[in-house]
């Protein structure tokens, strides 16, 4: 599979998104044995970046779950796994009295990533990143809170999540220059509106991480090629699928990009995965930017 970066990482160009085994728009979840298959699946494929969160849990009284099916899926899996790069993310709270707070604190953070860690069955977190922005705190003095558990020797390497450009120039700087290596934000064909900041990115040397690159897990991502018949008319041009024609055009945007398609099925991650190799000529990617309403 093509290789892209991810700070000092090397990782396949297509990623896992594994939150849809334990959490999804339309509440159906696979049985534990079916989701480790799937994170199997990813790995037979190629796939070496796996994507998932603490909050990623079927209930707020389950955090964690997600970390630990991909600790579990990597135990059990028959290849070496010595290459595999797991990202987690933090920042983001569950409780009985409100479900999905926001907390940038740096004692909240530190024991978000102890208790990941834990999930995870590591001693350091390689990959972490600062799921959704707390919006009582300054970004800057958050950012500050991450590198300080970078110095504590909790975590290696940062990124941010749903950030806008503005936030990304913040954590640049307090950071430290070439120490943001990643900023993972919705983009898809139905919702494309981070294209700015994939082009921040593009610019500074930052990797791209798009979420929900087909349109999301309640059936945007089924439904892309009916929403864009570009992409099906493409797929079919090539006997692929429209979900494999949208994320090879995600891939041409800049080779900062790593899309992390979600998947709670096997087959979903297999197909995906071949995305890839899709080599798609200049027309066809011109057409889809444009059914997608974007200028290059």
């Amino acid at each position: 599979m093509q290789q892209r970066t991810i700070g000092p990482f090397t990782v396949s160009a297509i990623g896992l998104g594994a939150m849809p085994v334990s959490m999804n728009n339309d509440n159906e979840l696979p049985d534990r044995a079916d989701a480790i298959a799937t994170v199997h699946a990813a790995l037979d494929a190629g796939v070496t970046f796996i994507d998932t969160a603490d909050i990623y849990a079927p209930s707020w009284d389950q955090m964690g779950h997600n970390e630990r099916i991909v600790r579990d899926a990597l135990a059990s899996w028959d290849g070496d796994t010595s290459g595999i790069l797991v990202g987690t993310k933090g920042g983001i709270t569950r409780t009985a009295e409100k479900d999905f707070g926001r907390d940038g604190s740096l004692g909240y953070l530190r024991s978000a990533v102890q208790r990941s860690m834990e999930n995870l069955g590591v001693e350091v977190i390689d990959f972490y990143q600062y799921h959704r922005p707390d919006r009582w705190m300054v970004y800057g003095e958050i950012m500050q809170n991450l590198k300080t558990l970078q110095d504590e020797g909790l975590v290696r390497a940062l990124g941010i999540s749903n950030a806008s450009v503005e936030e990304i120039a913040i954590a640049e700087q307090v950071l430290g220059a070439g120490n943001l290596v990643s900023v993972q934000n919705q983009f898809s064909p139905r919702h494309p509106g981070s294209f700015g900041e994939l082009q921040y990115c593009d610019a500074h040397g930052i990797a791209f991480l798009p979420w929900s690159p087909l349109g999301g897990t309640g059936g945007g991502g089924r439904s892309v090629g009916d929403r864009f018949g570009v992409f099906r008319e493409i797929g079919e041009a090539h006997s692929v699928s429209a979900q494999q024609v949208v994320l090879a055009w995600e891939l041409s945007l800049s080779p900062r990009v790593v899309p992390i398609p979600g998947a709670r099925r096997a087959a979903s991650i297999t197909d995906s995965a071949r995305a890839a190799d899709l080599v798609l000529d200049a027309d066809e990617l011109a057409r889809c930017t444009a059914a997608v309403g974007l200028e290059v």
